[in-house]
């Protein structure tokens, strides 16, 4: 098994921290060389640790760095050339530079994820495992890459310099030509840059996704909108772990109608989320700080060496040919049928779901086609795409 990334995310308050520290000590104690880095700007893994950190990786035991990601500090300390890339960029649209860059939306995150990324490149690490903000925080910063290259696509005459491969299917089909990188201005660079950054976060041997919940209606509601928002985007979620579930036998009438509606939820957990890997965290009556508590997680729940392995639970969004012409397949687990909108838009398809929308730019070879039909069903939007002038309007 190669080098891995591992993705923790989860609505705030639900021990995601903790439960992301377990498996990083875990991984440390087989051998692995560890790194536990933080992208939420509420930072605590120093606290989780009682340990100082800084804006630099730091060593706290054999095979385990931590590490808070700063984006600023990123942004002036590790990527000088993206820096001078998207100055470009700015002053061909009139903007005055790197004040303004700051303002844009999703630049933090898009350093953070630079930055993780570049970590890996390294080789130093067998294992990333990344805390990551509450979940929408968590979308929108996976996303922003794929975002950022859509604009930059309509924006500057890049040409097809690049292409999301959707899969192995598509690397055949719409296989293209990548111009020599001596060849390639400041634009195309940050491009290839952008779409190698999103093939790595969605690489599904390589990153995870892992989402901590906890058995509570509110908790519950979101877990399943923020699973089938990171399938929207084909981000391969591979994991669920419910937190704070309170003993059986607590042996106190106080507790009882709590028991009752916390089985209610763990049983409504199991049966919307069959799909995936499903872990059982027990409520712990100490505050978990300390590697010494935390290790309490990895003794009593991450007792399997397989917890690190890649699973992949949903096949890739791909294009196939067919008879007719072409199909693209996106799952949408537990998505509302009837809160699913699709509409075709120059060169993109665009697909919204509940308060995500999402635009999939088609592949040279489909850009005379246009959608002929779409169905959902059993969690996956089916798309057809026929030529243009084939296509039967009546």
């Amino acid at each position: 098994m190669g080098n891995r990334i591992i993705i923790f995310t989860g609505k705030g308050g639900v021990g995601k921290s903790s439960v992301a520290a377990a498996h990083a000590i875990k991984s440390a104690s087989g051998g692995k060389n560890t790194l536990l880095v933080s992208t939420d700007m509420a930072h605590n893994l120093g606290d989780i640790f009682e340990v100082q950190l800084g804006r630099e990786i730091k060593n706290i035991r054999p095979n385990l760095d931590l590490y808070e990601i700063d984006p600023q500090h990123v942004m002036e300390n590790d990527f000088e050339d993206i820096m001078k890339y998207l100055t470009g960029l700015l002053a061909e649209k009139n903007m005055t530079g790197l004040e303004d860059l700051g303002l844009l939306p999703g630049m933090e995150e898009l350093f953070s994820l630079l930055r993780i990324s570049q970590l890996y490149k390294s080789g130093v690490y067998e294992r990333i495992i990344v805390d990551c903000a509450p979940t929408g925080e968590t979308l929108s910063l996976l996303k922003f890459p794929e975002l950022l290259s859509w604009y930059m696509e309509k924006l500057f005459p890049i040409g097809k310099v690049g292409v999301r491969v959707l899969s192995p299917v598509s690397k055949k089909l719409f296989r293209i030509e990548m111009p020599n990188k001596h060849a390639m201005n400041d634009i195309e660079k940050m491009f290839m840059k952008l779409t190698e950054l999103e093939e790595l976060l969605k690489n599904r041997e390589i990153t995870s996704i892992r989402i901590v919940t906890a058995p509570g209606k509110m908790v519950v509601e979101e877990t399943k909108r923020n699973y089938m928002y990171m399938n929207l985007y084909d981000f391969n979620v591979d994991g669920l772990y419910i937190n704070r579930i309170l003993p059986a036998d607590i042996g106190n009438a106080f507790f009882d109608e709590w028991l009752q509606l916390q089985q209610k939820y763990i049983t409504e957990i199991n049966e919307t989320f069959a799909a995936l890997p499903i872990l059982r965290i027990p409520w712990y009556e100490e505050e978990l700080k300390g590697e010494e508590k935390i290790s309490r997680i990895v003794r009593d729940v991450l007792t399997d060496d397989g917890i690190f392995e890649a699973k992949i639970i949903n096949e890739r969004e791909h294009f196939e040919q067919t008879e007719e012409g072409y199909l693209l397949r996106v799952s949408l687990p537990g998505a509302d049928r009837n809160g699913i909108d699709l509409y075709q838009a120059a060169t993109d398809i665009v697909i919204r779901a509940g308060n995500f929308k999402r635009n999939i730019p088609l592949p040279n070879i489909l850009r005379d086609h246009l959608v002929s039909g779409a169905k959902f069903e059993d969690g996956v939007l089916r798309i057809s795409f026929v030529k243009g002038e084939d296509r039967d309007d009546e």
